[in-house]
């Protein structure tokens, strides 16, 4: 880190990052409000991480992630999640020609470069793991072919939180390949005045323009590679992983019976990745301790499993990961 040129550094991610402005802005031109949401989107975007969306209907989730398509340029598959879906409905299928007597490949949704999993928890454990090949490799095999994804490839999941009947829980190893996973709230009451202004009409625009081209992104993912980050905020986010599995060191007693199992080193990687993001939408060619508990509860709160204790005391995972960084200093 002795040869970073910061002055070098910051007038790259000027340059790299403008074309962050005109996405919130074309993406605002149909959306009100959701902020949070889009920024978090464009974050597992940038750190090539997929991101699980919870909220209850009517949230808008579905058009924030198609917008999000149209406007980068990329080709966008909407799969609904179903309890009879197959995962050959996924990844795609051989399909027999009896003319010629051989097989072709008719390949799946997935392969496209924004997929959204609508209700992802309503399809069995089968379906969902097709799901695991291409969200950690990047490909997909059809029969003895394997297909490289194009990239950008991001997998964005809905899941409602309300209604239990007729669904599947997510297995850990399945949440543990999603970045982020974000709450989506309800919007505010001048928002929700916004919305209905905007949207009460029997034909509602909801038309978005191409502002920047798949490569773009990419350029600016190598990008984030150049961010400084200091050796204490690298230790700060190891600290905030490692609190979670022995809270004991780090003077959080009164946890130990609440967690069941702590974060992967997936998530020491993930944070780390989604601080750089956050720094880079800030226009930011370094990052902070900010950055990091900006983003930290998106990144934990889906790996850390709680014990029955913990259940019966009703404390939720986010309530243990929110005094995890209430304690653990700041560098």
């Amino acid at each position: 880190m002795a040869d970073f040129d910061l002055d070098q550094v910051s007038e790259r991610i000027r340059i790299e990052s403008a074309f962050v402005d005109d996405l919130r802005t074309e993406i605002g031109r149909v959306l009100v409000g959701q902020n949070y949401m889009v920024e978090r989107l464009l974050i597992g975007l940038l750190a090539s991480g997929h991101v699980l969306l919870e909220g209850v209907p009517g949230l808008a989730k579905t058009l924030t992630v198609s917008s999000l398509a149209r406007a980068i340029g990329g080709n966008f598959q909407r799969i609904q999640f179903t309890p009879d879906l197959l995962p050959a409905d996924l990844l795609g299928t051989l399909i027999y020609n009896q003319q010629k007597g051989s097989f072709s490949i008719k390949k799946g949704p997935l392969f496209a470069n924004v997929v959204l999993a609508d209700e992802i928890n309503r399809s069995p454990a089968k379906v969902q793991s097709a799901l695991l090949e291409s969200m950690q490799e990047r490909q997909i095999t059809i029969g003895d072919t394997t297909f490289p994804l194009e990239e950008p490839f991001l997998v964005l999941a809905t899941q409602n939180p309300i209604e239990q009947e007729g669904t599947y829980p997510l297995p850990e190893a399945q949440v543990d390949r999603f970045m982020l996973k974000i709450k989506v709230d309800y919007p505010s009451r001048t928002e929700e005045l916004q919305i209905m202004r905007r949207m009460a009409r029997t034909e509602a625009s909801t038309e978005v323009r191409t502002v920047v081209q798949p490569d773009k992104i990419l350029s600016a993912r190598l990008v984030l590679n150049e961010l400084y980050m200091d050796e204490r905020v690298e230790h700060y986010i190891v600290d905030l992983v490692l609190a979670t599995r022995d809270p004991a060191s780090f003077k959080l007693p009164n946890l130990v019976p609440l967690i069941d199992y702590g974060a992967s080193p997936r998530a020491t990687i993930n944070l780390n990745l989604a601080a750089r993001a956050h720094a880079f939408l800030a226009h930011r060619a370094y990052v902070t301790p900010e950055d990091v508990r900006s983003i930290a509860m998106d990144v934990l709160r889906h790996r850390v499993t709680v014990t029955y204790e913990a259940e019966a005391e009703e404390m939720e995972a986010e309530t243990i990961v929110q005094n995890i960084l209430d304690t653990i200093e700041v560098p």
